[in-house]
C-alpha cells in the first residue's frame, strides 16, 4: 500500500507542472529556460538534502542509508537523461496545445508501460491490469476534450507529446530497477542531474549567458517547478516504483491527468465540461480497479 501512495503522490505533483509551465510561457520565458531552471533547481535542492543526510548520518553512526556504487551512479545519470528529455518534449508540446491536451498525450505512458513490462518479462499482463486500461484510455479521450466540438490538433504538439510519453515510460520502467536498495534521495539526485545535463545539451538555457533573467521572474518558476517536479514527483516515483512494479506504476500514474485538468481549470481558467469530468471519474476508477481486485482476493483467501 505504501508504494501505491508514493506513486499516486508522484503523479499528482507531476500533474501540477503543466499549469505553471503555461504561466511561465505567458510571461515570455522559452522552453530552454523553463526546462533548464526546473532541473537545475531540483538538482541543487536534492544534493543539498543528500549533504544534509550525510552530515546527520555521520553524527548518528549506523543510521545512514546505502549510497549507490560508482557503476550504479553512472547508470542513474543515464536513466535521468530520460527525465530531461521528458521535460524537453512535454514542455515543447505545451507551446502548441492546451495544458489538458498535453497531459493527455503524456498520459499514453499508461499503456506503454504495461506493454513494455510484458515484453521485458515475457509475461502476459495480469487481467486486472488489462481491464484497468479500458476505463483509463476511454477516460483519457473524454477528459482530454477530444470529443468536444471545435477541438484543433497541432501535429508538432502531438509528436512532442507522444515522445514525452515514450521517454516517461522508459524513466518509470528503468528507475524501478537500478540501485533500488540505495538511498532514495541520492538516487533521485543522480537522476535529476542526468536529466539536467541532457536538457542543457539539447535545449541550452539562455540563462547560462544571461543570468539576470533568473531574477526577472524565471527563478520563481524554477523554484515552484523544481520542487514539484524533480524533487517531489521524481522522489516519490523513485520510492514507489520498486514497490509496485513498472506496470502498476504506469496505471497509478494516471492520476496526473485529473490533477492537470483541475489545475488548468482553477488557475488557467480553461473550460472543463461535464463530459470531461465524466472522463476524470473513469480514470480514477481505472486507477483504483487493480487494488480493488487485490483486496477482494485477499478477503476471499482469508475466509477460505
Amino acid at each position: 500500500m505504501k508504494g501505491i501512495i508514493y506513486v499516486l503522490l508522484g503523479a499528482c505533483f507531476y500533474g501540477v507542472l503543466s499549469t505553471f509551465v503555461k504561466l511561465a510561457y505567458g510571461e515570455g520565458f522559452i522552453v530552454n529556460d523553463v526546462v533548464g531552471i526546473q532541473l537545475l533547481v531540483g538538482a541543487l535542492i536534492l544534493w543539498g538534502l543528500v549533504g544534509g543526510k550525510k552530515l546527520i548520518g555521520s553524527k548518528q553512526a549506523g543510521k545512514a542509508s546505502r549510497q549507490p556504487a560508482m557503476n550504479e551512479a553512472l547508470f542513474l545519470l543515464v536513466v535521468g537523461s530520460s527525465t530531461g528529455l521528458t521535460g524537453v518534449f512535454y514542455y515543447q508540446s505545451l507551446q502548441y496545445v492546451s495544458a489538458s491536451f498535453a497531459i493527455l498525450l503524456l498520459f499514453q505512458f499508461t499503456w506503454m508501460g504495461v506493454v513494455l513490462e510484458a515484453i521485458t518479462t515475457r509475461k502476459f499482463p495480469a487481467k486486472e491490469k488489462l481491464v484497468a486500461l479500458i476505463p483509463l484510455l476511454v477516460g483519457t479521450v473524454i477528459a482530454g476534450g477530444m470529443l468536444s466540438k471545435g477541438v484543433t490538433f497541432h501535429t508538432q504538439g502531438i509528436i512532442y507529446g507522444l515522445l514525452s510519453a515514450l521517454t516517461y515510460t522508459i524513466f518509470i520502467f528503468v528507475s524501478g530497477r537500478v540501485a533500488t536498495d540505495a538511498d532514495s534521495i541520492t538516487r533521485t539526485a543522480y537522476m535529476v542531474t542526468g536529466g539536467f545535463i541532457v536538457a542543457a545539451i539539447v535545449v541550452t538555457p539562455t540563462f547560462f549567458f544571461d543570468p539576470s533573467i533568473i531574477f526577472d521572474g524565471l527563478g520563481k518558476y524554477g523554484l515552484i517547478l523544481g520542487i514539484m517536479g524533480p524533487v517531489l514527483s521524481t522522489l516519490f516515483f523513485a520510492k514507489g516504483v520498486p514497490l509496485t512494479g513498472a506496470g502498476m506504476a504506469s496505471i497509478l500514474g494516471a492520476m496526473e491527468l485529473p490533477m492537470a485538468i483541475v489545475m488548468s481549470m482553477l488557475v488557467l481558467h480553461e473550460h472543463v465540461s461535464l463530459l470531461q469530468w465524466g472522463g476524470v471519474a473513469l480514470i480514477m476508477f481505472g486507477v483504483a480497479w487493480p487494488e480493488l481486485v487485490k483486496r477482494r482476493r485477499m478477503r476471499k483467501a482469508s475466509t477460505a
